[in-house]
């Protein structure tokens, strides 16, 4: 079982280095002067008003904004059974133990995993921590950008949907009120409350 984990890690491992690998190649087999040619060669709309080292600085940046939410995420379900929500929420949670008695507090641990869990793999609310660990924060980690590099995406259908949901609320709370106004004159009517 154990080789058959490491087998399955190290395919995964190796494809998604074999993918990122192909442009880093060429860059890293650059040298520190290839790259300042590199840099020089560029059209000035590109440069931004930066000079090489700030442009160096961003790429990194780059990098790091793309990769490091995916890392967080394959480490997290490799090897536990949260997601950011369900981490986040248990670190959050046992911050709070302040009593100082070991009784209270593996109690206060063991409720604070029980709601952590909800948010993890297995966990009832799973689907809404993988959501909020996707669209949430790894969005807040990339300055609100997407796995694409776009503000779009979940947040503008959020927004369509957000719409017709509220036209959708709009006309049941129509209709309830209505059916509120329809029983209090029935029974206005019963004790008599209708005026004629």
């Amino acid at each position: 079982m154990a080789d058959k984990l490491q087998d399955t890690a190290k395919g995964a491992t190796d494809k998604a280095q074999q993918g990122a690998s192909e442009g880093s190649k060429k860059w890293d087999a650059m040298s520190e002067d290839q790259k300042k040619q590199t840099f020089d060669a560029l059209p000035e709309d590109q440069k931004k008003g930066k000079g090489y080292y700030e442009w160096i600085k961003e790429g990194y940046q780059h990098q790091y904004e793309n990769w490091m939410p995916w890392i967080e995420d394959t480490y997290l379900s490799w090897f536990t059974k949260d997601n950011k929500t369900s981490y986040a929420a248990k670190d959050t949670l046992d911050k709070t133990k302040i009593t100082g008695v070991d009784q209270v507090d593996n109690l206060q641990g063991d409720v604070n995993n029980l709601v952590g869990n909800q948010f993890g793999k297995g966990g009832l609310l799973q689907p809404v921590g993988d959501a909020v660990s996707k669209e949430g924060m790894n969005r807040a980690e990339r300055g609100g950008k997407d796995e694409s590099g776009s503000y779009g995406g979940v947040a503008e259908k959020a927004q369509s949907a957000g719409q017709g949901v509220a036209g959708g609320a709009q006309s049941v709370g129509s209709s309830v009120t209505e059916g509120a106004k329809s029983a209090g004159g029935a029974l206005g009517g019963l004790f008599g409350g209708s005026k004629k």
